[in-house]
């Protein structure tokens, strides 16, 4: 398989997941038009947010699924898509968490429902709430539905329960670590670099990563080293690939990440980066800056002066590419399906990079 046919297949798996969140949307906002046509703008709203991503996860459970034999493409599709769904509830409901009111530039639920608001006259603290109680359904509505779309899967009743346990412990897990991000964001403590990785794992890379690989074999009827042997590489990719999101997030060019390069820094948020910059002298230059929600252009380059002096890019891409080598070394099993081994040693490649 070479690399043309990988995007050709990566194009497909799109496709076929996004027929199926297509028909669960259309099925939802007839159901909601009973309750009324503000019932039918929520829904809509919550497609919008569903829609136009590169469908990661959906591409974890289908190569898996298809790398390992399997050959019913709607029943992956559907378990691919309930972790989109998954996806969608996490970030919607992250958004209300830190306040958010916009996501990659453009108002989230959020912010259009306090939009509204605003432009009715509505005060902003009572705006901002409604928009916040809007996002809040929403991702609950996303969230249950995602369990709903795993069983509509197709697939027998003990492969069922089994995604179901999968999907289970990945809410679980980013549960904890969004817990635990929200207690760094209220400490005045810079958290050690391998709490910060915890959290990291937890928070994203469980349900981006570990849970749609493994869902994807257990769905193909894999032998449980292989499922084993997926968890293992999924943990350590999905651990460099946040690593490299937080670079990406300070060091990055705006027009090709589609995210600000300042506002991690104006939320002070507790990256490998900051973490390791808060172990060295250049701290004391720039600890009083971070964080600071009107952080200049200006304040901010320094800070990336001081990140670069102090080693704490170099050890940031450094930790990510010893994650991704890690990886690696777990397809180790010679019963991994070529195919298989080469979609996901190029994931790795992938994820490394995005910091070149």
């Amino acid at each position: 398989m070479n690399a043309q046919r990988l995007q050709e297949l990566s194009i497909e798996r799109q496709a076929q997941v996004d027929a199926v969140l297509d028909r669960f949307f259309s099925l939802a906002k007839n159901r909601a038009a009973v309750f009324g046509a503000e019932y039918v703008k929520l829904w809509k709203s919550l497609e919008s947010g569903a829609s136009g991503g590169k469908r990661f996860r959906p591409r974890m459970v289908m190569a898996a699924y298809e790398g390992l034999g399997g050959r019913d493409a709607e029943s992956a599709a559907h378990v691919g898509a309930a972790f989109e769904l998954l996806h969608t509830a996490l970030i919607v409901h992250d958004d209300v968490i830190d306040r958010d009111f916009s996501r990659r530039g453009i108002p989230n639920i959020s912010g259009n429902y306090r939009d509204i608001a605003t432009t009715a006259g509505i005060p902003i603290p009572t705006a901002e709430h409604r928009g916040m109680s809007a996002a809040v359904i929403a991702g609950d509505l996303a969230l249950f539905n995602a369990y709903r779309l795993i069983d509509r899967s197709g697939t027998d009743a003990a492969t069922r329960e089994r995604l179901l346990d999968i999907m289970d412990h990945a809410l679980f897990a980013s549960a904890a670590g969004e817990l635990i991000d929200v207690d760094f964001s209220i400490s005045a403590e810079v958290p050690p670099v391998d709490d910060v990785v915890t959290m990291e794992r937890l928070k994203t890379a469980v349900y981006s990563f570990e849970a749609p690989l493994q869902a994807g074999a257990v769905l193909a009827g894999a032998p449980e080293e292989i499922v084993a042997m997926l968890g293992q590489f999924g943990h350590d990719v999905g651990i460099a690939y946040q690593i490299v999101d937080d670079l990406l997030g300070v060091f990055g060019l705006e027009h090709e990440t589609g995210k600000t390069t300042i506002g991690d820094l104006r939320e002070g948020k507790r990256t490998v980066l900051i973490s390791h910059a808060a172990s060295t002298p250049q701290w004391e230059r720039i600890r009083d800056v971070i964080g600071r929600p009107d952080l200049s252009v200006d304040q901010a380059a320094e800070v990336r002066s001081a990140l670069e002096e102090s080693g704490s890019r170099r050890f940031t891409e450094s930790l990510a590419r010893d994650h991704a080598s890690r990886a690696l070394e777990a397809l180790h099993l010679p019963e991994l399906p070529t195919q298989l081994r080469f979609e996901l040693e190029a994931v790795a490649s992938d994820v490394l990079d995005r910091v070149k």
